[in-house]
């Protein structure tokens, strides 16, 4: 679907957006705000090439990394809460976006790597349009906290190469606390089976770096175990070894969470090597994992 059709335009779909599943219907042409508090023009708050993601994502050259301002979940450890709550940020164009992603081509990035693009979905389509058209050529990764509309997930078939989903909770009652998502796991689990049709098994280049696929990242939060433990069962369960999944361990307890006690202690080491070894048991393969020393804010962009 080409966003330049009148139908997908933006103008279309931001006058009652429902780009995401809150469907807040609210006119963002007229300056009306719905939970992501977005508007019309783009906001962001870092394009650059960005090393900390996974290996196949960033290899030796960086991911080209675009950081989005804003955010449909409201998470209360998030790491990137000064540009996702806070909204930090500069605003540009759809023309200067596309700029930015020619710009990280020109420097060498692997990828063009959307994170935390939902809200601006018709902007960024526009902005691959007039990029495609000047020569960008690298895949284009859409990295999300997979609270996603399928429908909005559709409108990206044919842009997008690599889907990034977090999934997060399987339980409404942490989805509902921690992050004021309802119904996370059935509208999560619903949009990774619509990514999943879309791109397919992972595919790797020569050096190791991910053309095309899905990577369903999972950050284990403290004392949520059996959260990971279902998780990762649904996950090999419904896909086997056609995804990969990301193990993450970097969880690290910011200023933020005081409200929530429970969130304000790293990972327990020794849970997150269970969680490995479960993986081993159940005979997933395709799984990257990391060392507990990664939970530390220096890997966090300074925005």
């Amino acid at each position: 679907m080409i966003v330049k059709n009148k139908k997908f335009s933006a103008e279309v779909l931001l006058s009652s957006c429902e780009l995401c599943p809150r469907k807040c219907h609210v006119n963002r042409n007229k300056g009306e705000k719905g939970f992501c508090a977005a508007g019309t023009k783009v906001k962001i708050a870092r394009a650059a090439l960005h090393m900390w993601e996974e290996p196949c994502i960033s290899g030796e050259n960086g991911s080209g990394t675009v950081f989005f301002s804003g955010c449909n979940m409201k998470c209360a450890y998030c790491q990137n809460y000064v540009i996702s709550t806070e909204c930090k940020g500069n605003w540009i164009t759809e023309k200067e976006l596309a700029e930015r992603f020619l710009s990280l081509q020109k420097q060498g990035a692997n990828n063009i790597n959307l994170v935390t693009p939902t809200h601006y979905v018709p902007q960024i389509i526009a902005s691959l349009d007039i990029a495609k058209s000047k020569g960008l050529n690298i895949p284009v990764i859409y990295n999300s906290g997979g609270y996603e509309s399928v429908e909005t997930i559709k409108l990206l078939r044919g842009y997008i190469d690599v889907y990034m989903p977090d999934f997060k909770y399987f339980s409404d009652k942490y989805a509902i606390e921690y992050s004021c998502a309802p119904n996370y796991f059935d509208v999560a689990s619903n949009a990774i089976e619509e990514m999943f049709q879309q791109v397919g098994v992972n595919f790797f280049d020569s050096s190791g770096i991910i053309s095309k696929g899905v990577i369903v990242r999972h950050m284990m939060l403290p004392g949520l175990l059996f959260e990971t433990k279902k998780i990762l069962d649904y996950l090999h369960l419904s896909y086997g070894d056609d995804i990969y999944i990301s193990l993450m361990s970097q969880y690290t307890p910011m200023p933020n969470v005081r409200e929530h006690p429970k969130l304000s202690k790293r990972i327990n080491e020794s849970h997150y090597q269970a969680m490995v070894d479960y993986c081993i048991d159940c005979g997933i393969k395709n799984i990257f994992v990391q060392e507990t020393a990664s939970a530390v804010q220096d890997f966090i962009p300074n925005f």
